[in-house]
């Protein structure tokens, strides 16, 4: 059973990600090492002992709908309710509007242990803690002191509205229409499709944020406006009044995330309590700007959907290792170089291959946490006065990575932990495959992963000039020079290998720099998914070896030590994907308009 790796989590966050020096000085305000060691060891035990029990259930018996009422796995309901009675849904909320005012890295490494317990389950509050930041930020007053408090409490749940049946990347294809009502209010018309918990029993209110388009609006991008519209039209005592015109037509079927409901939604179509047509929304921020406010809740959401994928990473690593450590079969030579003919089958975690897959798995899972509680401490110091700007771009720069790297790693350690189980992983009574299917939607939503390896080639890298990332790259050598003035053995050839993936990484970026210099997109573009892999595994693997030298753990060192040595054999090959692949991509591009390239 997964149980919450917490002195991991707290060893990244306070040696990694670097909670540490800000804990001591006192700079997280009412946050010290006492209190971040309990919250993570009380959310372990209320992750294996009310979450876990449940996750099996919430695979088996999907999310439901009937005229339009959707029905969640058995104990899912009173679940979310004991969640958010302990008070988890407030951990980063806004002290005025009743939340804890705790940092982004500690929910962070929270919602880990959520994910890790049941993705399924975790990804409704997810999109409520961007909610509450999009409408902090953007909201009127008169809108936050209605909705906020009871957001952030949990007692109602958030949603985001982008996707149509017709814009899906693509948000300038939006059709979704506002009306403007001549009372300060809008009314809202049109259908969102792949909206999570966009209607549910958890709460008894859900409060949904809608992209929308006005009739006089530009086109694009630039004409789409952002609405608050929630399910029930709460009365001024704050109880809930009419029932707003916004309805769930279905909920999808899908290959994982089971208990999830994920509703195709209609906007205006006459089903509410109102005379007209219409569901009434209130504009969040400014007409024809609400791109940029959704973007507040994007960021976040995206952020958590890297939590996703370490979450995901760390559970089916946990169940491959014990499967691992109790199956037998055949004699090993990797730990006894000689049995004797007699001896008895070994452990399958003792043959080569299998430990290698397991040192992977847990290398990569470690990486991709390291970088997204690095992200999320970047977005706490950026709110800060001294040092914001470069946090904000530190920020900026690791975001697209966090989602992008740790979904394909949350994906690739599930894929692995089947293999592990041999026969049985792919059997659904031992539970690995639905690791596996539940990941599979990281990379595609909260933007594809291509989508995130263009932003980071062409908006990220580029930051101040190109000063951001290279102060980055420069921080990383000082763990590299530390490796290396370490001294200790057990490192192997760390600091060499780290450096070579580096020189990679640099020489990479170089690259992308010129190209898009030189106007030259489509050479940047070919080359962007390879190299944000690249970035990710060099990034990572600094990472590991910046953990290992934090104490004296040689299980850190050695791991460490594997991630160099073998994992980043891979960043020369990624390198000259980025360097010489677009021409190859460019040359195949007619015969993928005709057909296969074949």
């Amino acid at each position: 059973m997964y149980r919450a790796p917490v002195s991991e989590i707290a060893h990244t966050l306070r040696h990694v990600a670097g909670l540490g020096p800000a804990l001591q000085s006192g700079a997280l305000g009412e946050l010290t090492g006492d209190l971040l060691d309990a919250i993570l060891e009380e959310a372990a035990r209320f992750s294996a002992e009310e979450i876990v029990p449940l996750a099996g259930a919430g695979d088996s018996h999907p999310a439901r709908v009937a005229d339009g009422v959707v029905t969640t796995p058995p104990g899912w309901r009173d679940l979310y309710r004991s969640w958010a009675d302990g008070g988890w849904n407030a951990l980063t909320g806004p002290a005025d509007y009743g939340g804890q005012g705790l940092p982004t890295a500690l929910s962070a490494a929270v919602f880990e242990i959520w994910n890790s317990a049941s993705m399924g389950f975790a990804i409704g509050p997810t999109l409520t803690v961007g909610a509450v930041e999009a409408l902090e930020a953007h909201g009127s007053e008169e809108l936050k002191a209605r909705y906020l408090e009871n957001l952030v409490s949990g007692r109602w749940m958030g949603t985001m509205n982008l996707t149509e049946p017709q814009a899906g990347s693509d948000l300038s294809a939006l059709r979704t229409r506002a009306e403007r009502a001549g009372d300060g209010t809008y009314r809202i018309f049109g259908t969102k499709i792949y909206i999570t918990y966009g209607e549910h029993d958890f709460t008894d209110n859900i409060v949904h944020l809608v992209l929308a388009r006005l009739p006089d609006a530009p086109a694009g991008v630039k004409g789409i406006s952002l609405f608050l519209v929630p399910k029930f039209l709460p009365n001024e005592d704050g109880s809930n009044g009419a029932r707003n015109d916004v309805t769930c037509h279905s909920v999808e079927h899908k290959l994982g995330i089971h208990g999830s409901p994920t509703c195709t939604m209609i906007y205006g179509d006459g089903k509410g309590e109102a005379a007209e047509p219409g569901a009434i929304g209130w504009l969040i921020g400014e007409e024809n700007r609400g791109l940029a406010c959704m973007f507040t809740m994007m960021n976040n959401a995206r952020l958590l959907v890297g939590m996703q994928g370490v979450g995901v990473a760390e559970a089916a690593l946990q169940k491959a290792h014990a499967y691992a450590q109790e199956r037998r079969q055949g004699r090993s030579t990797l730990l006894a170089p000689s049995p004797e003919p007699s001896a008895a089958m070994s452990p399958i975690v003792e043959h080569p291959d299998v430990s290698r897959m397991l040192l992977t798995m847990q290398a990569l899972t470690g990486a991709a946490r390291a970088i997204t509680y690095a992200c999320a401490y970047a977005t706490d110091r950026a709110r800060q006065g001294e040092g914001a700007q470069a946090a904000r771009e530190r920020a900026n720069l690791l975001t697209p990575v966090a989602k992008a790297f740790a979904t394909d790693v949350g994906v690739e350690v599930a894929s692995l932990g089947i293999q592990v189980h041999g026969g049985m992983g792919y059997v659904e009574e031992t539970g690995a495959a639905r690791y596996l299917r539940d990941a599979r939607i990281l990379p595609i939503y909260e933007g594809t992963n291509g989508i995130q390896a263009i932003d980071l080639v062409t908006r990220k890298i580029g930051q101040s000039g190109g000063a951001a990332v290279a102060a980055y790259f420069a921080e990383l050598d000082e763990t590299v020079e530390a490796v290396r003035g370490s001294n200790r053995p057990a490192f192997g050839e760390t600091a060499g290998e780290l450096a070579r993936a580096l020189a990679d990484l640099r020489e990479a970026t170089a690259f992308l720099q010129d190209a898009l210099s030189r106007k030259d997109t489509g050479t940047a573009l070919g080359g962007a998914t390879p190299y944000l892999r690249l970035f990710g595994l060099a990034a990572g693997a600094v990472y590991l070896a910046k953990g290992a030298l934090a104490g004296e753990a040689e299980q850190r060192v050695t791991l460490a030590r594997f991630m160099a040595e073998d994992l980043l054999a891979e960043t020369g090959a990624l390198k000259r994907r980025v360097v010489s692949g677009a021409s190859s991509l460019a040359a195949a591009a007619p015969f993928l308009r005709e057909g296969a390239a074949r």
